[in-house]
């Protein structure tokens, strides 16, 4: 295959879809691999590394021109979309359920698209999955993005001056990201309490050291692939009853939140951030699908009576290095499920092309 890779232009995106380890990985596999120009600068690698990694680096117009296969990070713009041709594939994140302008752009351009982040919760396609690598790595930078923030340390300290009771650290959602985040507080020393309304995470929090919030009615949430597909709305109001207390006396609040489609629930309202203990923190990092906090706003602080509230759209690109190599590993480890002699298989019969084909030519599929 012809691949190319485009330099992201979205503001803040710092990652790249291919390292050059991976470049070498497709070069010596046969394909042949485009690398626009200072595509991986902001990640941390250089032209140089790339071309000695077999793949030829040029600008962004030889690239479209040259490339059958285009790989991307961020979902792509108007102005992206155009500059593709009809009869291209495009390998990318989409949110196919949040943006269906996009997908019925692409559709309108011919292009073949596959959405990374629709890959299926299957035991094949787990190394595959880049929701978890870079939801692992955001949920880390998380916590420490709020530990930043915070005017007190995690940690019990035992000094001679007196003694520093340890943070409490509230976490809604107990996924990939929770669960970082949990692990990632509770190295730093706080108390961990979390939220999620899915019954078969307690397991998990519990065997992290957290104390999970306990909700009655969880055996009536529908889970599908991992996500809540719909709640009773008499479940939503006994967990929001049920972490009153939790909330008002946390340090620092964690919101991981999305359901079926990738959107986010409204978990904190405004009335409930106002009786949070002034100097404590939120980092809401769903502000992208729309926010767990009714004040969060994307990429962007918000100070509500003495609480901090910072919204995180892309914690993942704050950590460019390893959250590409993790994307090209995923990159790669699908190429090798789904590539033929002709390009990517488009056989709906195979379980990963059914669910990340979004678009086949002039034709939405999401």
């Amino acid at each position: 295959m012809n691949i190319g890779v485009l330099k992201e232009t979205l503001a803040g995106e710092r990652r790249v879809a291919l390292v050059p380890s991976a470049c070498l990985h497709l070069t010596d596999k046969g394909h042949s691999v485009h690398i626009e120009e200072g595509a991986g600068i902001a990640a941390g690698f250089d032209d140089a590394a790339y071309r000695d990694a077999g793949a030829a680096v040029m600008s962004r117009s030889e690239v479209l021109q040259r490339a059958t296969l285009v790989l991307r990070v961020a979902v792509p713009s108007p102005v992206e979309i155009a500059e593709l041709r009809s009869g291209q594939s495009l390998v990318s994140y989409v949110y196919p359920k949040r943006h269906r302008d996009v997908l019925d752009a692409l559709a309108a351009r011919g292009v073949t698209t596959y959405a990374l982040d629709a890959m299926p919760r299957i035991t094949r396609a787990q190394s595959m999955d880049v929701l978890s690598s870079q939801n692992n790595l955001a949920g880390y930078k998380a916590v420490i993005v709020g530990a930043n923030a915070l005017g007190r340390v995690f940690p019990l300290m035992m000094t001679a001056a007196g003694t520093v009771t340890p943070a409490k650290v509230l976490i809604y959602g107990a996924g990939v990201a929770g669960l970082q985040a949990i692990a990632t507080a509770k190295r730093l020393g706080a108390r961990v309490e979390v939220s999620d309304i899915r019954p078969e995470t307690k397991e998990q929090v519990e065997s992290l050291g957290a104390k999970f919030i306990m909700v009655e009615g969880l055996d009536r949430v529908n889970v599908q692939g991992g996500y809540v597909a719909d709640i009773d709305s008499d479940v939503l109001a006994r967990q929001t009853a049920a972490v009153e207390k939790s909330l008002s006396e946390a340090d620092l609040v964690i919101t991981t939140a999305l359901v079926v489609g990738g959107t986010a629930p409204r978990l904190i309202t405004a009335a409930q951030v106002a009786k949070m203990k002034r100097g404590s923190v939120i980092v809401d990092m769903a502000t992208e699908a729309g926010g767990n906090c009714e004040l969060s706003k994307p990429d962007a602080t918000v100070e509500h009576n003495g609480v901090t509230i910072i919204g995180c759209n892309n914690l993942a690109s704050s950590v460019p290095t390893h959250a590409s190599e993790l994307y090209a590993k995923n990159v790669t480890t699908f190429l090798a499920a789904v590539a033929t002699s002709d390009g990517i298989s488009t056989d709906t019969s195979d379980e990963i092309v059914a669910a990340t084909m979004v678009t086949y030519g002039s034709e939405v599929r999401a």
